[in-house]
């Protein structure tokens, strides 16, 4: 009889040991979620909370979302990383500051320089590319709901053509080395698509829409360009037969995500291509985006123009004016396209614009440090634009890649 209840004993301090080593493995998952997963099961971060987490299992996102019924004429909004989106602590913060500023919008990477996508989704392409592997959201429509129900209008942000995981599962659509015949990379090491090529097109169409269909109520899409660092004259396109002007590309590609994409549309172009004369040796013409998107976005960052500029030793010096210049710059063409009745040329037929203007404006500190003053004379450059041509107007973007947002506390 003793040696069975020594046997019994010990199979269940084996069976006690077990369970504890599963839990603790488990807690051990829920807590490397963080934010995404506090947000999904509405409880408190793990890294921000001496509460324990019950062990529950990985969280199911509720349904797709309604688009606001009436969205703002006016969108004063920021951007947010993936990673920030993911967290239920910042949202809350950033909620709550947005709520004080009178801010009404928000852009959300969806999938940035990385390649990676934020949160599953279905298209096949991003599973089979491994775009999906570096997951940073787990409940997007959750997320939406939280933005909607405090009145937030939720764009979704898309880099397009700078994307080293579908280059490296598809190097046929990726820009080639003419020195090494692999796949080119720019200055950062990141590889680009072939802007010209069509399979690439159909997968950023593809990410757009399923965004749209889970309530995000606008795509933004970026770098939608050629390259424009790195050994450029070491590039080798697939696609593109270096005749065809570049910016005949792009501006192909813009009608394309208007009659694919089944939603509103916005593009981010350089803070130049509002007056500059050409396409920047990258295919950018402001004009050409404008039959095509709901909002077109210039990065009008003061830091990112060239010394000498407008006459200014360092433009980052002077936010009103370098914001007001280029806005005053691309409301002319805006204009212009709009009252154009006949064609500079009969192969290139003027189309109706129907954007509106909103711009990008800096709250980081380069070139100079951006302070709650710098930041006010930028968008009061913006709105002086506007005074007259309120029609054309539709709202500002603050962009801080750290999502700090200071100058605004």
């Amino acid at each position: 009889m003793q040696k069975y209840l020594i046997i019994g004993l010990l199979l269940l301090i084996i069976a006690l040991t077990a369970i504890y080593f599963v839990s603790k493995k488990s807690m051990v998952q829920i807590s490397k979620l963080g934010g995404a997963a506090a947000l999904a099961l509405d409880v408190p971060e793990a890294s921000s909370s001496k509460k324990i987490i019950p062990v529950v299992p990985l969280p199911i996102d509720i349904e797709p979302q309604p688009k606001m019924v009436n969205p703002p004429d006016e969108v004063r909004g920021i951007y947010l990383t993936a990673w920030t989106a993911g967290s239920s602590k910042r949202v809350d913060q950033l909620i709550a500051l947005m709520k004080e500023k009178n801010l009404n919008g928000v852009v959300i990477d969806i999938k940035d320089y990385s390649g990676y996508v934020s949160y599953k989704m279905d298209i096949p392409d991003a599973v089979t590319s491994g775009a999906e592997k570096d997951i940073r959201i787990i409940a997007p429509n959750a997320l939406l709901k939280k933005f909607h129900d405090n009145g937030i209008y939720v764009i979704a942000r898309v880099t397009v053509f700078q994307d080293p995981i579908f280059a490296k599962a598809h190097p046929e659509l990726a820009l080639q080395s003419k020195a090494s015949g692999k796949t080119w990379h720019d200055r950062k090491g990141l590889a680009w698509l072939d802007p010209a090529g069509e399979d690439s097109w159909a997968y950023v169409a593809a990410i757009g829409n399923d965004a749209l269909h889970r309530g995000f109520d606008e795509i933004n899409f970026d770098y939608l360009r050629f390259p424009s660092d790195g050994n450029l004259r070491d590039i080798r396109y697939p696609f593109w037969n270096e005749k065809t002007p570049q910016h005949t590309i792009i501006r192909n590609f813009f009608a394309y995500l208007d009659s694919r994409v089944d939603g509103a549309i916005s593009a981010d172009l350089f803070g130049l291509s509002t007056s500059a004369a050409d396409d920047l040796g990258i295919g950018q013409k402001i004009q050409d985006s404008y039959p095509y998107f709901e909002f077109v976005s210039p990065m009008v960052y003061p830091s990112h123009y060239a010394t000498g500029y407008l006459g200014f030793k360092n433009p980052a010096d002077h936010p009103y004016e370098v914001v007001h210049f280029s806005m005053e710059s691309a409301l002319r063409r805006l204009v212009a396209q709009g009252n154009a009745t006949s064609a500079p040329s009969s192969t290139e037929p003027i189309i109706p614009p129907k954007a509106k203007l909103r711009p990008w404006l800096q709250v980081f500190d380069l070139g100079a440090v951006y302070t709650k003053s710098m930041v006010q004379k930028q968008i009061q450059a913006v709105q002086d634009t506007f005074a007259s041509s309120s029609g054309a107007y539709g709202g500002w973007l603050l962009w801080d890649p750290k999502n700090l947002y200071t100058p605004l506390k």
